[in-house]
């Protein structure tokens, strides 16, 4: 077999694996978008590609005094955007400490970061809940916030600090020389050249809240603090046994706020270094 000849067939094996990978990522997606356009409120009477498609269903998460849709939306976006930020802010500086200085307990903070990632979040669920309900946090957005940043952490850190360690101390070095500080050379020299890595923790700590329901479910009661994972949930139980439609519908809707985000952080997420390149 010619050279040439295996190299089609590779071409043609990832093409196909390709091909595989998208059936098994858009059907789901394709089926969701179908059902929340069919009339009723049936999951077995919906199909893909509905013969009467409606948008009744999109109008009543926006306009029916039943909704508490939009309510829901703000609270995720009001979550998803102070964990996005102050996740993005807080492993910023953690993870420059750990990668320009030398100090006692250094290994041992990194190293505990590293264990911390070994054990399942369900874990600590009743750790938090009895921290929050000390210190009066429980069934509050703040609460939720704190538990998400400070879970993080030790992932984030990591992640950050393998790539704050490829960024030449030469350059730290060089500005100190022109008078920068420490925090000069954190907000003036590493921050930018670190765009890339920042915006991907940026953008996973933004989705975490819109697609979470177990640590919602867990530290919230009230509904009117409910966010989307966990509001949607109430469609198909409890007195709204049977609203999948409704329930598909408010699905596709969470993607919105998630696609901006990463269409506003694709040009860091492509650019690389070359976002934060000095001149000589």
């Amino acid at each position: 077999m010619s050279i040439k000849t295996k190299s089609r067939i590779e071409v043609t094996l990832i093409y196909l694996f390709i091909a595989f990978m998208a059936v098994i990522i858009f059907y789901p997606l394709l089926w969701t978008i179908g059902i929340s356009l069919n009339p009723g409120t049936s999951l077995y009477s919906g199909s893909m590609i509905p013969e009467n498609w409606t948008l009744e269903h999109y109008k009543w998460l926006f306009t029916s005094p039943d909704s508490d849709y939009l309510l829901w939306y703000k609270n995720s976006l009001i979550v998803a955007s102070v964990n996005s930020i102050g996740s993005v802010f807080i492993t910023a500086l953690i993870a420059y400490s750990f990668s320009r200085y030398r100090f006692v307990g250094r290994k041992f903070g990194l190293y505990s970061f590293l264990l911390l990632q070994m054990f399942p979040s369900l874990m600590s669920m009743v750790a938090l809940y009895i921290f929050l309900n000390t210190i009066g946090l429980l069934d509050t957005l703040g609460g939720l916030m704190l538990v998400y940043i400070g879970g993080q952490i030790p992932f984030n850190a990591w992640l950050v600090k393998g790539y704050f360690d490829t960024i030449p101390r030469e350059l730290d070095e060089a500005a100190r020389i022109d008078g920068a500080g420490h925090l000069g050379v954190f907000f003036k020299i590493v921050l930018p050249l670190a765009k890339p890595i920042l915006a991907v923790v940026a953008l996973f700590n933004f989705m975490a809240p819109f697609t979470d329901f177990l640590l919602p479910r867990i530290l919230l009661r009230d509904p009117e603090k409910y966010t989307l994972a966990l509001g949607l949930f109430n469609f198909i139980n409890n007195q709204f046994a049977n609203n999948f439609t409704r329930f598909a519908a408010g699905s596709i809707l969470i993607a919105l706020p998630i696609a901006l985000v990463f269409l506003f952080l694709q040009r860091y997420l492509i650019t690389g270094l070359t976002a934060g390149g000095t001149k000589g």
